[in-house]
């Protein structure tokens, strides 16, 4: 049996189609005053899965979330699968400077402490952020959906991490679709200057360098994009290099201040995220993903 919050009905809805099973109407409102009201209608089966992101508005998808895992341990379910297909608060798994509150883990603790038994999530910031729970937790990959993706857009592909922090997304997919990759770096020329310049990395016996890029189909890959700013600079460098096309793919997209504007102005072809989050670009679906792992 599935049920949703407000941030992932449609997701939820499609897990339960993958998984034939019941999706159960959980109906949500906000009062004058800004708080929330919630009602699970219909008779609950013993084990019960939640999908609901923690987006934006971050606080009142959490709030809703931890009334709905409470709610249904208070009225009976056995088994509360919980899964966040984004987890808001997940980039601040440790404290960067004295006194922070470390997010993460505050929201690790809380989702446990209202009732979780299990825990699933779609690339998680920091997969760390596993470490904070005592019940199982599940950091799931969104690039076999995104390599799917890919494949029906473009037929010789280069795919594009915009920094080294993001280059296991781009191996991953790389190595489903059987293509190249690499990575943006910056170069330090001088006290003052620096150039972000395509890696120079060996796939297998061959060179992946700056003119493996020039007259190919770039896909960028990331796993959330929130102003768009890394990607524009990363589009500007590839086409700079004679890309043919420049594509953007990513996990969660967040895309915050005209984000999707600036990157199509920066000449992008394609924009798409998966529906982790609901947006304009969500047009990969992570359902069959979340569903497989419900089935284990």
């Amino acid at each position: 049996m599935i049920v949703s919050g407000s941030a992932s009905q449609k997701l939820a809805a499609n897990v339960a189609k993958e998984l034939g099973d019941v999706f159960l109407r959980v109906e949500t409102k906000k009062f004058p005053d800004g708080e929330r009201y919630l009602r699970v209608h219909g008779d609950l089966d013993e084990e019960v899965t939640i999908v609901q992101s923690t987006g934006y508005p971050q606080d009142e998808h959490l709030v809703e979330l931890l009334f709905l895992i409470k709610n249904l341990k208070d009225l009976g379910v056995k088994k509360l699968n919980v899964v966040v297909p984004y987890m808001g608060y997940a980039r601040q798994e440790r404290r960067f400077n004295d006194g922070e509150a470390i997010s993460a883990k505050i929201v690790a603790e809380l989702i446990e402490l209202a009732g979780a038994d299990e825990f699933i999530s779609i690339n998680l910031h920091e997969d760390c952020v596993r470490e904070f729970f005592n019940i199982p937790a599940y950091n799931l990959s969104a690039m076999p959906a995104i390599a799917e993706y890919v494949k029906t857009i473009v037929d010789d592909p280069i795919i594009i991490a915009p920094d080294k922090g993001a280059l296991g997304f781009a191996e991953e997919i790389a190595s489903i679709i059987n293509c190249d990759c690499t990575y943006l770096k910056k170069v330090r020329l001088g006290p003052d200057k620096v150039e972000t310049t395509i890696a120079e990395i060996k796939d297998g016996d061959k060179q992946v360098d700056i003119s493996s890029v020039k007259g190919k189909e770039a896909v960028i890959v990331d796993d959330i994009i929130a102003t768009g700013g890394t990607i524009v600079n990363a589009i500007n460098i590839l086409k700079d290099h004679g890309a043919k096309s420049v594509n953007v793919c990513c996990v969660h997209p967040t895309l915050v201040n005209d984000a999707v504007s600036k990157i199509f102005a920066a000449g992008a072809r394609d924009l798409a995220g998966t529906d982790t989050l609901k947006s304009d670009v969500s047009c990969i679906s992570v359902a069959k993903i979340i569903a497989n792992q419900l089935k284990e």
